[in-house]
């Protein structure tokens, strides 16, 4: 394990710049923070390229597979600079942006979202079709940074779960149909779900932005659009929710 104890570590300057998406995007870094999240990672070591560790950092990780990642111990003072958590864990990982090419298969699930802007929204999407035992999350134009701190920590180690890729939505879609898997979109004009889950072999499900739902464009190229009944007052359902709902709903329950 190497110490790094100056703010002008080169090192330093390119982990604190990748808390901008900028700059992630060009050093094909982000960074992870807490002991779950790293445990996760850990799942996945090739896609851990250093781990950050404060000086006061104490845990029995004897077992975890580390020996191709480099390891750096910082002051506290350092470490602080590097968190972006309020009561900080003691460790960070620094982790690589993989390859976001997704093949779609003929008997796959899917989930496509339209322009959900929300950090917290999306990264509990993300973990909602990971529960679901999907294969892959398609991000369309308007969506939240899938690296952003706030979408790692709603989505709970399931960047490291499932393939999640951004792309064109309306030639996604297009894919898919021509490998027979139907489309679900969501609307307020769609038709009602029925009580009886559906146990879909294959689907894929269409998300849209939490103000203005799925786009008319691409509500034109689905199969079939549906909507949630709503019982009381409220005007809607939170789109994480609507997922979570629906994607069981798709999916049936196998017991």
């Amino acid at each position: 394990m190497k110490w790094i104890e100056s703010s002008q570590n080169q090192k330093i300057k390119t982990w604190r710049k990748c808390h901008k998406k900028k700059w992630r995007d060009e050093y094909g870094l982000y960074l992870i923070e807490g002991l779950h999240l790293l445990e996760e990672a850990l799942k996945v070591p090739s896609r851990i390229q250093s781990i950050i560790y404060d000086e006061h950092f104490q845990s029995q990780k004897n077992d975890w597979p580390t020996d191709d990642i480099e390891e750096y111990c910082v002051p506290s003072k350092l470490f602080q600079e590097l968190s972006q958590t309020e009561s900080p864990q003691g460790v960070i990982a620094v982790c690589k942006m993989p390859n976001q090419s997704v093949e779609i298969e003929e008997r796959g699930r899917y989930l496509l979202v339209d322009g959900v802007q929300d950090p917290g929204n999306l990264g509990t999407i993300i973990r909602t079709a990971d529960a679901c035992g999907l294969e892959a999350v398609f991000l369309g134009r308007g969506c939240a940074d899938l690296y952003n701190e706030k979408v790692i920590r709603a989505a709970q180690g399931s960047h490291f779960h499932l393939s999640i890729a951004a792309v064109e939505l309306s030639e996604t879609i297009r894919q898919m149909k021509k490998n027979n898997i139907q489309v679900y979109g969501t609307s307020l004009n769609g038709q009602g779900l029925e009580y009886t889950p559906r146990s879909a072999h294959s689907f894929a499900l269409l998300l849209g932005n939490e103000g203005n739902g799925v786009s008319e464009e691409l509500l034109s190229l689905t199969d079939v659009n549906v909507k949630i009944p709503i019982y009381g007052a409220a005007e809607s359902l939170n789109v994480a929710v609507s997922a979570g709902i629906l994607l069981y709903w798709l999916r049936g329950f196998e017991g």
